[in-house]
């Protein structure tokens, strides 16, 4: 079988949305499945991790990208004034005009690649994966050029997105895009795949043609082989990943500053938006906050073991962030150090830290709730007893990327 992987995201971009396309493309060959990616040459992407390989047993194809640079349009007008301002919101009203998303017109160049090479290739399947959804019209494409079957993978929802305003008027024309992009996935796709199983029910709701499964993502137990925990005399609580749209740290900070805790370093990896870091420094935490800019993936890891506790933020963004069930939750899982999870305390994020007994969970908006927890493991890191998690051999063979991976190579293999 011959599976054709299409991608926005893959090395050497950087980022967690690169990790899920990359574990696919690493180890389906492991199973006999011959891989070939479609990626962008550069699609100017805000960060890039020269240190990722890209998968040695798979094909990797670009076409070139055309459209904006990856940095938001939030952070490109912060600090503007006057004609400055003026120019920029001019440079930026063409993106935000976009639809369905702003990457739409890699299209132009990425279609006619992906068919090139399903042609030439004798390719079986075509598997998108999103977001951005608008890589779903370049599977639709090839399976109508070349009778491919298409597989569209849902890393997010393309009807639900928990980190947008929906009343704002050009979201809505966003929304309304996707959402014709819903309908032509459920019509086209042979099968589709979500991240979650809140996604699955989604698209299981629009009556698709295919079957909807649900793939998680996994935890990368090797990736962490040879990293540390060594101890501290400071409580540092690591949280990985960049802020944006919805997620908003304030809500933590605010509970750090009220548990009174003054050997706590609260660390936060990536990249933190221009005013959360104005507010934060006028909190007056000093020493207790520190704004590590972007780091590879592998530097990330390693503050990820060397931590006391881990801080995960899943927000519910009107409910929308219940079926959210990112790949950093895996990852933590695999980092093996206790999760304070601030996440909507009936989601799909929340049933996992509990049923593997991961760390605690407390609603994202519950300050006085958060400082009780941080307290809580705070103390027991004073009195020695905050261990290490250790997952049963059940539970890691259950979250492991492999297993997910032998999953959809078995889907993959049964539209043949």
């Amino acid at each position: 079988m011959k599976v054709l992987l299409v991608t926005m995201y893959f090395p050497p971009s950087g980022g967690g949305g690169v990790q899920r396309p990359l574990k696919f493309a690493t180890h389906l060959p492991e199973l006999g499945i011959e891989t070939h990616v479609l990626a962008p040459d550069d699609s100017k992407w805000i960060h890039r991790d020269e240190d990722l390989p890209p998968p040695t047993l798979a094909w990797v194809h670009r076409a070139r990208y055309l459209g904006p640079k990856g940095r938001k349009p939030a952070e490109e007008l912060h600090g503007t004034k006057g004609l400055e301002r003026v120019g920029v919101q001019a440079r930026l009203a063409g993106r935000r005009l976009l639809v369905p998303d702003e990457n739409v017109s890699w299209n132009l160049t990425a279609i006619p690649a992906a068919i090139r090479i399903a042609r030439r290739e004798g390719i079986d399947v075509v598997f998108t994966t999103s977001p951005p959804s608008s890589v779903h019209l370049i599977g639709a494409a090839v399976k109508r050029a070349t009778g491919a079957r298409w597989v569209a993978d849902l890393r997010d929802s393309v009807v639900a997105h928990p980190h947008r305003d929906a009343e704002r008027l050009l979201v809505r024309a966003k929304e309304q895009g996707e959402h014709a992009i819903a309908k032509l996935v459920t019509r086209s796709a042979d099968a589709i795949v979500a991240v979650s199983e809140a996604i699955a029910e989604e698209m299981r709701e629009r009556d698709p043609k295919g079957p909807v499964v649900t793939i998680a993502n996994g935890s990368d137990f090797d990736d962490f082989a040879g990293l540390e925990h060594r101890p501290s005399d400071r409580f540092r609580i690591t949280h990985a990943g960049s802020f944006f749209g919805k997620r908003d740290p304030r809500p933590f900070l605010t509970a750090l500053q009220q548990a009174g805790l003054d050997d706590v370093v609260a660390r936060f990896l990536g990249d933190f938006r221009s005013t959360d870091r104005e507010w934060a420094q006028e909190q007056g935490l000093g020493d207790r906050l520190e704004l590590i800019p972007y780091a590879p993936r592998r530097r990330s890891l390693e503050l990820q073991r060397d931590s006391e506790v881990l801080l995960l933020l899943i927000p519910d963004a009107g409910g929308r962030g219940k079926g959210v069930l990112s790949g950093k939750v895996f990852e933590y899982l695999a980092a093996e150090r206790p999760i304070l999870a601030l996440v909507p305390p009936d989601g799909a994020a929340a049933e996992l830290i509990r049923d593997t007994d991961a760390g605690i969970v407390v609603a994202p908006e519950d300050i006085d709730g958060i400082a009780t927890a941080l307290q809580d493991l705070h103390g027991r890191w004073r009195a020695g007893t905050l261990e290490r998690v250790s997952l049963s051999d059940r539970w890691r063979s259950k979250v492991s990327r492999r297993s997910r991976v032998e999953d959809l190579a078995h889907l993959l293999e049964g539209l043949e």
